[in-house]
């Protein structure tokens, strides 16, 4: 398990993170990429959306141009309280602080849940995809956006130090594990060199 899989340790992480992290966050993904992953889930306006680990509410801003309403959960106080002031706390996104492997949700309660740049730290991941799943109604879509595995072998045990990054083989079996059958992988990159995502999208089982 890398270092900022562990809950606390995370929370600490975007204590201080937070205060730079709209800067630093377009050079890993932009916006560009944002809006590839959001016309896969094909959003309708009336649909209810779930953005786990909203953060600062980076993919929350792309998600809003699509649907009237978002959700938006963060077990972070101070990325939320960036997106307090972007987004007011009372509009258009209704903000509940929470923990991916234990959504604080009903069956069936969305129509679509997104999540960018969250699994990584999530300690088990099987275990968050399997509440996304549950709170999806079927027939709906879970995507998931994290990192893509490095090549290079140095980059790779400096990542497995760090936090969860997979490849396709690896969601593979995370999203068949957590009950998923139908679902697909798509790499993303900002430009040639930069880290490459991994956004998958998966649809709920009807």
């Amino acid at each position: 398990m890398g270092v900022l899989e562990n809950k606390a340790r995370a929370r600490t992480f975007y204590k201080y993170l937070s205060k730079v992290y709209d800067q630093i966050n377009p050079f890993i993904w932009d916006e560009r990429m944002r809006d590839e992953a959001i016309d896969m889930l094909g959003l309708e306006s009336d649909d209810r959306v779930l953005d786990v680990g909203c953060g600062t509410g980076f993919a929350t801003e792309g998600l809003l141009e699509h649907v009237d309403t978002i959700y938006g959960l963060d077990q972070s106080p101070h990325q939320l309280s960036k997106a307090f002031q972007k987004f007011g706390k009372h509009g258009r996104v209704h903000y509940h602080m929470g923990d991916a492997e234990r959504l604080p949700f009903q069956d069936d309660s969305f129509d679509h849940v997104w999540s960018s740049g969250s699994i990584e730290y999530w300690p088990n991941p099987v275990d968050a995809l399997e509440e996304c799943r549950r709170i999806t109604k079927p027939g709906g879509k879970v995507l998931i956006v994290g990192p893509d595995y490095p090549n290079s072998t140095v980059f790779q045990k400096m990542a497995d130090a760090i936090m969860l990054f997979y490849d396709e083989e690896e969601a593979d079996r995370m999203f068949r594990e957590a009950g998923f059958d139908a679902f697909e992988h798509h790499i993303q990159q900002s430009r040639p060199g930069s880290p490459r995502a991994i956004t998958t999208i998966a649809e709920v089982p009807e």
